[in-house]
């Protein structure tokens, strides 16, 4: 785990080496400052998770020091400390957003359970506005709707690989429930106490990304204002979500590479290594094994990715699951939207498990969210369903299917390429509309475009 940092503020230099002993003796990673103008140098260049700083000194005072360091927007924890102490001024430090407040002279074991009761109350903190988050998501395999064969199977792959470190990699197409899966493997470990952090590889612009992943220091590039921790610091103890991980930059698959093999991390400016804990799941709806033959994603990383692989199928491949699922969304929006709807019509439910779903589970709670905002009954009818559900025919979408042609796999490519070509001309190659009617995103819209050589100017 990485130590935490404290820098300590007093203008007594022996207090200062006293202080700096004692927390060290703790394990905590100690710096100093002589007075509040060098603090606040010293908390720009750095990240610190916690600050004892003295009310009198000259120079910056202590409370001048807390304001200016409240307006940077900083982190750490601050707690003050003073031999002259009053009731005012312990009053205006707490108003001015110190934590706590601590009367010289102090015995070892008040400041070090102040510090610990100060990281308690961070760690609470960060574990409530997470939760806060999280509230509507379903985090345990046990609340996965599924009696497919394949998603069993993949619950006893969690259950055995959850306690240790080794990296995931779920591949699967989009909306099958890639990060449901990660969060499993996170909340069925013990590292389950610390932080889950997500983060999509492909939403992300690439001149941040590696600001984002790894920290900077300040003065790192022209807005880095302040060093700052990146999200493999945030995911310390935890797990660390790499969705669309085929969209990794080359230069940071090298980087990405180091950290699994190393632990450590360089933050962007920074040439001391940062030890870390972290457990690495990786997502993604492309193919790496072609990626790796065409040189676009390294294999010496895909391997160390690849350790233990799942597969999610799509939802047209588990159609038994279609109501289980309808149920469960039913449940869930009828709560949500304050409606009392119970159920759905057969001929409904027929349309349902007929349909492609291409958009896959994601597209079907979006489905069923929206015919429970529609309906006016207690039960979901053919009218609540999308024009395209209600008009879908099996038969004719396979149109250029050759009828000699068995493998699911190309039959589905097949399809695939006819309703994209379809909705591109439809829209007349406008790429956001396109995804919009195939009910895809933008990203795998485009993905498919080039996976499958589709020529735009050609539909």
């Amino acid at each position: 785990m990485i130590p935490k940092r404290i820098l300590i503020i007093d203008d007594e230099e022996n207090f200062r080496h006293m202080l700096s002993l004692t927390l060290s003796k703790e394990k905590y990673e100690v710096d100093t400052a002589s007075n509040g103008a060098e603090g606040l140098q010293k908390i720009t260049a750095s990240a610190f998770d916690q600050v004892l700083c003295d009310i009198r000194m000259p120079e910056m005072d202590g409370l001048a020091f807390l304001r200016e360091v409240q307006k940077m927007g900083t982190d750490a924890t601050i707690i003050m400390m003073s031999a002259y102490g009053t009731l005012d001024i312990a009053i205006e430090a707490m108003t001015l957003g110190a934590y706590d407040y601590i009367s010289k002279p102090f015995k070892p074991d008040e400041v070090i359970l102040t510090l610990r009761k100060a990281e308690e109350r961070e760690r609470l903190r960060k574990e409530n506005e997470f939760l806060r988050k999280e509230v509507e998501k379903e985090y345990s395999f046990e609340n996965i709707i599924s009696k497919n064969e394949a998603i069993q199977k993949i619950f006893e792959v969690i259950k055995k690989v959850a306690q240790y470190k080794s990296t995931i990699l779920i591949t699967g197409e989009s909306g099958t429930g890639k990060e449901l899966i990660a969060r499993a493997l996170h909340y069925h470990s013990d590292r389950s106490p610390h932080l889950f952090v997500p983060v999509n590889c492909g939403a992300i612009p690439e001149n941040l990304l590696e600001s984002e992943l790894f920290g900077h220091a300040k003065g790192a590039f022209t807005d880095a204002i302040r060093t700052k921790k990146g999200l493999f610091e945030e995911a310390d103890g935890g797990t660390l979500f790499l969705d669309e991980i085929g969209d990794l930059p080359p230069q940071l698959q090298v980087k990405l590479l180091r950290v699994l093999q190393d632990g450590e991390i360089r933050r962007v400016g920074e040439s001391k290594p940062i030890k870390i804990d972290v457990r690495i799941v990786a997502a993604t709806i492309r193919d790496l094994v072609k990626e790796v033959s065409e040189n676009r994603f390294r294999d010496d990383l895909y391997y160390r990715l690849n350790v233990f692989p799942i597969h999610l199928p799509p939802l047209r491949e588990r159609t038994e699951d279609i109501p289980l699922l309808v149920d469960h969304f039913i449940v869930k929006y009828s709560q949500s939207l304050n409606k009392k709807v119970a159920g759905i019509e057969p001929k409904a439910l027929e349309k349902l498990m007929n349909y492609r779903w291409f958009g896959n589970i994601r597209e079907l709670e979006n489905t069923i969210e929206r015919a429970i905002v529609l309906t006016d009954r207690e039960r979901i009818d053919m009218e609540n369903l999308p024009v395209e559900i209600q008009n879908f025919q099996e038969k004719s979408q396979w149109v250029d299917v050759d009828e000699e042609e068995y493998s699911i796999k190309k039959a589905s490519k097949s399809l695939e390429t006819n309703l994209i070509r379809k909705a591109l001309r439809k829209t007349k190659g406008n790429h956001t509309h396109a995804a919009k009617i195939l009910e895809i995103s933008h990203r795998a819209l485009l993905y498919k475009i080039k996976e499958y050589g589709i020529i735009e100017n050609e539909q």
